[in-house]
């Protein structure tokens, strides 16, 4: 192994860390603006880390306990997993402490980008996406550095057999994915429990506007978006980079040995420096548009890389008999980058207000709530076709250029865009809140005006951003069942025992028309909607206790419509977190427990199977449940803008329930199934040789 590259990897991420904390300090100096706002600011971070810490003590437990079965088994079958349980250790605590990071530095640059709406819309722009930034750099830093840091570690004190070394790594992707699908189910149920409160009896009821102070939700509903949007989505993207990062070594040591471990990491870090650089591209004149800046940013970070790529292919994959070339290889990272701005393309095409489907869904609403959502659904199930469009032949293409390296690989060039993708999804979140404080804090209209052109921007942004999660989940969920696949047949050949049958390329079989298999792919294709349906509930659960208190905190609480009566924020943000913790249990549980009962039960090709039939359904389900969400949302805002008779009208109040409906499939469910489809893979490959051992005795 090529220690001198792994040790520049891992410098590179820590190079990532500390540019982000530099990023940090600097908006820290920044001003915080007057009392009432930072008073506010306050009221939100608080609710938001009393959330965090209640979810972190149930995930604990959680991860002790896992830790805890991983060194049994180590010591009743194989010494290696005592090393995955120290992987799987800081793969938790590298996620969580991302998800830290992205709570710590919202709940402050809020405030400061309220602050600097004053000096006009490039200096609010700024702020709050520097803030972005930092969770951006923090997530591929903590990931590189986590990820090269344990390979230098293991192959020095434990072994320098590389095919060791990466199962002993596999714990750490396992150890990410778990923290992420607690991060977005419990995240998800918090924030849209809070926002469809608020929104029912505040907008609908009540009649009072978006983040009014009235409004006893009004709180949860801020601290919701930095819980769900920023630490939900920075979890799930620090997952997908993590996972597949180490399903493209464990397949590079497959095609190219020693090399083709290294060379993942090099391409991480190349992504990390492209982004450093790409940042410098987000400036917006005063009167400009911020989408556009965001998306020069995210442009300019993708030729950065598509440039870098092509020399270190040449200069680091090795000439080895019947594997892809150093430009085959290439071309497969290029894939990568036109899938991702392809997928960005078509999420906004369908969520966006300037685009001909969130319209049609407005002018829909005008007849009522039920053709505006029987519209919604219709883009969501069309949206899907584009898309899968889209990822098939990324597959297609990147298998032919790369093999199944290259399938693994694209989506590394995918991924090489996590740092600006997370930094550019952090301020919708960040705009969201600042124009909270603003309304809250009863600052000059055109605070408001400035915020709210941030805060539209970031709608857009939290969408597209969502697209980029769904298929950067579902390409590194099949690089993880690819390397599942070579795992089975690997420690089938140890134990002598016949594996998976292979194509002539190489590539091993699952016979989908095997009973096992067949019960498999049909078992992993209802776990999507049953996983969805659990959490959807949650969030009804929890919309409807937080209505039940508004509505109680209206008509008990005299003064408050006037504005001379203080609600009670922290019941709402109270029963927001006790619902989401209370619900977060089951979901993880069957997440964890199903691909093991279906392993030891039915043997590895049933896994297969089951895998196979949840990445399809995860993936088309988290596209339909994403995008309805996200074109009902903006079908809402385009009526907000004075269309269809504006605030108050028909189709407003239409609107709004269509919205209403639209949150948890966008903000809960939809998200949810990232996490789930990658946990199910990891697990399955780090139990590969135990499965295959178990199955000796089901014969």
């Amino acid at each position: 192994m090529q220690t001198d590259l792994v040790m520049l990897s891992f410098i590179l991420g820590l190079f990532s860390i500390a540019a982000s904390v530099f990023l940090y300090l600097r908006i820290m100096k920044l001003d915080e603006g007057n009392e009432k706002m930072r008073e506010i600011a306050e009221a939100i971070r608080i609710g938001a880390f009393a959330y965090l810490k209640r979810q972190s003590i149930y995930v604990a437990v959680f991860t002790v306990a896992i830790v805890i079965l991983f060194s049994a088994i180590g010591f009743l079958f194989d010494t290696v997993w005592y090393a995955i349980a120290g992987a799987f250790f800081v793969g938790a605590f590298s996620s969580a402490l991302a998800g830290y990071i992205g709570m710590d530095i919202t709940t402050k640059a809020n405030v400061r980008t309220a602050a600097a709406a004053k000096d006009g819309l490039n200096a609010a722009l700024s702020v709050a996406f520097r803030a972005g930034t930092v969770m951006g750099l923090a997530v591929v830093g903590l990931g590189l550095a986590g990820v090269s840091g344990l390979l230098l570690l293991f192959s020095s004190l434990i072994t320098p057999n590389p095919s060791l070394l990466m199962q002993m790594i596999a714990g750490m992707a396992f150890g990410a994915s778990l923290i992420a699908m607690f991060a977005r189910v419990g995240g998800g149920i918090y924030t849209k429990g809070a926002d469809v409160g608020a929104d029912l009896v505040g907008k609908v009821e009540a009649g009072i506007p978006e983040d009014d102070p009235r409004n006893p939700a009004v709180i949860a509903d801020n601290v919701g978006d930095n819980v769900g949007d920023c630490a939900g989505m920075g979890a799930d993207l620090f997952e997908s980079y993590i996972v597949t990062i180490i399903a493209a070594m464990i397949l590079g040591n497959f095609v190219f040995g020693a090399a083709g471990i290294v060379f993942p990491l090099i391409i991480a870090g190349t992504g990390i420096i492209a982004t450093a650089i790409g940042t410098f591209f987000v400036k917006v004149k005063e009167k400009g548009d911020p989408m556009e800046a965001l998306s020069r940013g995210i442009l300019a970070t993708a030729i950065i890389c598509a440039i870098a790529f092509y020399f270190i292919s040449e200069a680091l994959i090795p000439p080895v008999q019947n594997a892809p070339s150093p430009f085959g290889v290439f071309l497969s990272l290029l894939v990568g980058l036109a899938v991702s701005l392809l997928i960005v393309y078509i999420t906004d095409y369908y969520t966006s207000t300037t685009k001909p489907p969130v319209r049609s869904i407005a002018k829909a609403a005008q007849t009522g709530a039920g053709t505006n959502i029987i519209s919604g659904i219709a883009v969501g199930l069309q949206a899907t076709a584009p898309y899968i469009l889209v990822i098939a032949v990324g597959i297609l293409l990147s298998f032919k250029f790369g093999g199944i390296f290259g399938v693994a690989i694209a989506t590394m060039g995918m991924l090489s865009l996590t740092g600006i993708i997370v930094a550019v999804d952090t301020f919708g979140p960040v705009s969201d809140n600042a124009g909270g404080i603003v309304e809250m804090s009863g600052l000059p209209e055109k605070y408001r005006e400035i915020t709210d052109k941030l805060d539209a921007v970031g709608n857009t942004t939290k969408a597209t951003t969502k697209g980029f999660a769904i298929a950067s989940a579902g390409l590194a969920a099949l690089a993880l069942l690819l390397a599942f696949a070579q795992e089975v047949n690997i420690s089938a050949e140890k134990l002598g025992v016949e594996g998976l049958a292979l194509s002539p390329s190489g590539i091993p079989i699952i016979n989908l028309l095997e009973p096992s298999v067949l019960l498999g792919l049909l078992i992993g294709g209802a776990l999507p909607f049953i996983f969805s349906a659990l959490s959807m509930n949650a969030v009804s659960k929890a919309a409807n206790e937080i209505i039940l208190e508004v509505r109680r905190q209206f008509k008990t609480i005299k003064g408050i419509m006037e504005g001379k009566a203080k609600p009670d924020y922290a019941k709402c943000v109270d029963i927001s977190a006790n619902t989401a913790i209370r619900e977060l249990m089951v979901p993880g549980l069957l997440a964890v427990g199903t691909p093991l009962v279906m392993g030891f039960a039915l043997g590895p090709a049933a896994v297969g199977g089951f895998l196979v039939g949840a990445l399809v359904c995860g993936q088309l389900l988290a596209v339909f449940m994403s995008t309805s969400g996200g074109a009902w949302d903006n079908a809402k805002k385009y009526i907000e803008q004075g269309n269809f008779g504006g605030k108050g009208s028909t189709a407003h109040k239409a609107a709004v329930v269509g919205d209403t409906v639209g949150d948890p499939l966008k903000d809960t469910s939809g998200p949810a199934l990232n996490p789930l489809i990658k946990i199910l893979n990891t697990i399955s490959l780090l139990f590969a040789a135990l499965f295959v051992q178990f199955a000796l005795h089901l014969i």
